[in-house]
C-alpha cells in the first residue's frame, strides 16, 4: 500500500479538529472545591503548605462560596477547625459547631443553588488527632460509629446537601444511612471515602486541618497503598451499606484504582486530587520548572480519563476560570 493511508496526525493539525475528536471532556461540572472554616471574624489566612488556599472565618467563607458559585463550580466540601477539641470530638456534632454555623450562613446567603458537602470525621475535632474514640491507644471502631452518625445528622439538620464520611471505620456508611433515614433525611446522599489510602500525599493537609495525630498513625484504618483488590471490596461494601457516590483518595498515584472501580461498579465515582498532589505542582510552578496551568489541566484530565465523574481539587477555582474561557 506504500505510505500508510491512515495518518492520525490529520486530526491533530488544528485546534478545531482536536476539539471535535477529543475523547475526554473536562468541565467545571466535574469539580468540587474543598474549603477550610475556622472560628473568628475577618480571618483569611493563607495555608503556607497549600498556596492559594486559606483558613476562612465564616464571613469570608460565605464570600468564597459566592465566588465559587459565580464560577459555575457546582459544589464545595467543608472542613471545620473547631475552637475547642476534646477526646471524643464533641464539637463535631454540636448544634453550634463550626461547620454547623457555617452551613447555616452559606445557605442563608446563597440559598439552594450551591451544593454544600461536609466532611464527616472526628480527626479535626479530637485532642489526640485520630479519627475515632481511643481505647488504650487504639481506635474503637464500633464506639466511633454512633458519633459519626450523630455528626452527619447534625450537618443535615444545619443544611448540608450531602455528607462525606472520610474516617474509614468499618460499617460507618450503614450507621450514617440509618441515622439520616430515621430522622427524615432520607433525601441526603452520602459520598463515601470508600478507598482511602494511608498516603504520604496528605502531608500539607495536616497543617490545613490541624489534624496531625499526637501518637501513632492512620495505617490501622486507611488502606495499604499496595492493595488494589481490597479497594474493590471496600467500595462494594460501602455501596451495599447505602453509599450514593464512592471516592478514591488520593488520585494520581491511584489512577489504576479509579479506572478499575469505574469498570467494575459503574456508579458515580469521585477522586480526590489531594493536598500533596496540589502542592507539588504549585511548588514546581513557582520555581519555573514547569508550566503550572498546563500541568494542572493535564492532571485533572488524567483523573477524568481514568473514570472519575467528580474531582475534588484545590485547583477548582483556577481550573474553572480556564475552562470557562
Amino acid at each position: 500500500m506504500g505510505f500508510p493511508v491512515h495518518r492520525l496526525r490529520r486530526l491533530r493539525e488544528r485546534e478545531g479538529f482536536r476539539r471535535m475528536v477529543r475523547e475526554t471532556r473536562l468541565s467545571v461540572d466535574n469539580l468540587i472545591y474543598p474549603l477550610f472554616v475556622v472560628p473568628g471574624k475577618g480571618v483569611r489566612q493563607e495555608i503556607s503548605t497549600m498556596p492559594g488556599n486559606y483558613h476562612l472565618s465564616i464571613d469570608n467563607l460565605v464570600l468564597e462560596a459566592e465566588e465559587t458559585s459565580r464560577l459555575g463550580i457546582p459544589a464545595i466540601l467543608l472542613f471545620g477547625i473547631p475552637e475547642h477539641k476534646d477526646e471524643v470530638g464533641s464539637e463535631a456534632y454540636s448544634e453550634d459547631g463550626i461547620v454547623q454555623k457555617a452551613l447555616r450562613a452559606i445557605k442563608s446567603a446563597l440559598g439552594p443553588g450551591l451544593i454544600v458537602i461536609t466532611d464527616v470525621c472526628l480527626c479535626e475535632y479530637t485532642d489526640h488527632g485520630h479519627c475515632g474514640v481511643i481505647r488504650e491507644e487504639h481506635i474503637d471502631n464500633d464506639a466511633t460509629l454512633p458519633l459519626l452518625a450523630q455528626m452527619a445528622r447534625s450537618h443535615a439538620e444545619a443544611g448540608a446537601d450531602m455528607v462525606a464520611p472520610s474516617d474509614m471505620m468499618d460499617g460507618r456508611i450503614q450507621a450514617i444511612r440509618e441515622e439520616l433515614d430515621k430522622n427524615n433525611f432520607s433525601h441526603v446522599p452520602i459520598m463515601s471515602y470508600a478507598a482511602k489510602y494511608a498516603s504520604a500525599f496528605y502531608g500539607p493537609f495536616r497543617q490545613a486541618a490541624l489534624s496531625t495525630p499526637k501518637f501513632g498513625d492512620r495505617r490501622s484504618h486507611q488502606m495499604d497503598p499496595a492493595n488494589a483488590d481490597e479497594a474493590m471490596r471496600e467500595i462494594s461494601l460501602d455501596l451495599r451499606e447505602g453509599a450514593d457516590i464512592v471516592m478514591v483518595k488520593p488520585a494520581l498515584s491511584y489512577l489504576d484504582i479509579i479506572y478499575r472501580a469505574k469498570q467494575e461498579f459503574g456508579v458515580p465515582l469521585a477522586a480526590y486530587n489531594v493536598s500533596g498532589e496540589y502542592s507539588m505542582v504549585k511548588a514546581a510552578g513557582r520555581m519555573g520548572w514547569l508550566d503550572e496551568e498546563r500541568v494542572m489541566l493535564e492532571v485533572l484530565c488524567s483523573i477524568r480519563r481514568a473514570g472519575a465523574d467528580l474531582i475534588l481539587t484545590y485547583f477548582a477555582k483556577e481550573a474553572a476560570k480556564l475552562l470557562g474561557k
